[in-house]
């Protein structure tokens, strides 16, 4: 306990996400790309042996980290330092171990390799989200409350409208991570600029080879695409666009827990709030949104992250530079482990959203009754009234309602003043029967079902494997 400890490792992000980006996975990856390229170039017709690829995949998962330490502290070269611990474990594949290769071969296609399943980890949670929200949304798609614009109260919307919208902020998310997943390209066997003039070199001239012996490595690793052309590394603008989209998913969990703190101040609704759990350490009777909170806090960390592989992108110089290294190790595991808290607080905070319908339909009659008034309108020129005069009428009574309930705290009473003007020639009840909370809500209802129909649910019947996942929260 006396260093630092990474939050994101000791209280946010899943054991998934971790391990993912631990050093077990890593070196576990390099030894697997090593063992791929020596069997790539065996099949190619290169003097390796099957004993020397057994003897590399016997040691693949027992990594000496001490002997790789100790060298790399006299070489101050990790690649380089991990070659010579491999070969320490196997003597015999030693002269052919990253035979041709440079040090991004192992590099590079690592961080692809393990970005790649992390990004399939983050879908699989937003699917999870978007299943929650569905639920949610479904069940509250009728019940009307009041919408807001520039958070003044505005036209009513439904609760499960509502939703819908941040559902479609993770829907495009959610496309987002597709598209990169499908097009998603290992770096490949390119050597040392990006030429592969050192595997050209091995095959004697041999070009098709060395274009076979790309498709092989990136086949065994489990990819079908590689990069066209690289430098010695892989085009940072990769990082960018993967950060991008984590910076969306953080962009859009962010509005979300905007909007339910909002909502909890007006106690309309409330995330979770556990029986045992304390709210403030001073004011006992508290209940602090303090799960959209964290969420909003790590959101804005991921947003910013964004900005290091736009730099690391554009700063880089010809074939490769090795100042985006340093950055690299801490902005991409980082700006994962957060994005994957982020969603897991978000699954567990929509498993539990708590709606106070009564508070909701309080705050709709202190509104509706200005909002009723076109409908008042249109009912008394039913009537027999001129549609000019009343609606100066009905703007000076709206004023004069408004102006005592701001100076005075006192309760709206337009519709008493509609109801006593005799030019509307109508009764308080005549009125009150236009003021059915539903009747202004539009289409909310209708838009749920089609929204979900159309858009969510066909993401559910093609992804049945990876949902329902369970989520614990550390803290």
């Amino acid at each position: 306990m006396n260093v630092y400890e990474n939050p994101l490792i000791e209280r946010y992000a899943s054991k998934e996400m971790v391990s993912l980006f631990s050093t077990d996975e890593k070196f576990r990856t390099w030894r697997s790309l090593w063992i791929a390229l020596a069997e790539a170039e065996k099949e190619l017709g290169i003097n390796i042996t099957q004993e020397q690829i057994e003897e590399m995949k016997e040691y693949r998962d027992k990594i000496n980290y001490e002997v790789a330490a100790a060298k790399e502290k006299e070489t101050r070269h990790d690649v380089m330092a991990h070659i010579h611990a491999f070969g320490v474990q196997c003597p015999n594949a030693k002269p052919i171990i990253h035979l041709g290769a440079t040090s991004a071969y192992v590099g590079d296609n690592t961080d692809i390799i393990i970005m790649n399943k992390a990004l399939k980890s983050i879908r699989k949670k937003i699917i999870n989200l978007l299943f929650k929200l569905k639920n949610f949304a479904f069940a509250y798609k009728d019940m009307p409350t009041l919408g807001f614009t520039h958070f003044q109260p505005a036209q009513l919307t439904t609760v499960g409208k509502r939703t819908t919208l941040w559902m479609m902020d993770f829907l495009m998310d959610f496309e987002d991570v597709n598209d990169l997943l499908d097009k998603m390209m290992l770096r490949g066997v390119k050597g040392t600029t990006g030429t592969q003039a050192s595997f050209l070199n091995l095959f004697e001239g041999d070009h098709n080879k060395v274009i076979t012996l790309e498709k092989l490595v990136a086949k065994k690793i489990g990819f079908i695409k590689t990069f066209p052309v690289t430098g010695q590394t892989y085009s940072r603008k990769l990082d960018y666009k993967i950060l991008s989209a984590l910076s969306g998913i953080a962009q859009s969990a962010h509005k979300m827990t905007n909007d339910i703190r909002l909502l909890q101040h007006l106690k309309e609704i409330e995330e979770p709030f556990e029986s045992t759990q304390i709210g403030s350490s001073a004011m006992a009777y508290k209940r602090n949104p303090m799960r959209s909170e964290r969420v909003a806090s790590l959101s804005r960390y991921v947003i910013s992250m964004m900005m290091n592989p736009a730099m690391t992108a554009s700063t880089q110089w010809f074939e490769r530079t090795l100042d985006d290294s340093a950055n690299r190790r801490l902005s991409i595991p980082e700006a994962f482990l957060a994005t994957d808290a982020i969603l897991d607080i978000l699954i567990n905070i929509s498993s539990g959203l708590v709606v106070y319908d009564k508070v909701i339909l309080q705050h709709i009659m202190q509104e509706l009754p200005f909002m009723a008034t076109e409908n008042i309108l249109m009912e008394a020129v039913k009537n027999g009234g001129d549609r000019q005069e009343l609606h100066e009428k009905i703007r000076i009574h709206s004023m004069e309602a408004a102006r005592q309930v701001k100076e005075h705290g006192k309760p709206n009473d337009l519709l008493e003043r509609i109801a006593s003007d005799e030019n509307f020639k109508l009764s308080i009840s005549e009125i009150q029967g236009l003021l059915d909370p539903k009747a202004f809500v539009g289409r909310a209802p209708q838009q749920v079902c089609e929204f979900i129909e159309e858009f969510i649910l066909p993401i559910f019947s093609n992804n049945k494997e990876d949902f329902e996942i369970e989520v614990q929260l550390k803290v």
